[in-house]
């Protein structure tokens, strides 16, 4: 059988952890920061997780690790 391609486009925004959760960068850090007070930023910066709901299919698009 063929390899199975990754998709690109997922692999820029989405990660592997260590325990095989799927890692993914927060929305809402690009622009119009001055609004937004420092804590909420600093939240902004850490990684959050993908839901258990979702992470079939984003395996499906990430094959290999």
């Amino acid at each position: 059988m063929p390899k199975i391609k990754t998709n690109r486009a997922a692999a820029k925004r989405f990660s592997y952890t260590a325990s095989g959760k799927v890692k993914r960068r927060k929305a809402f850090k690009n622009h119009i920061l001055t609004k937004k007070n420092s804590n909420r930023k600093r939240k902004l910066r850490m990684a959050g997780m993908i839901h258990e709901a979702d992470q079939k299919e984003i395996r499906a698009l990430l094959p290999y690790r």
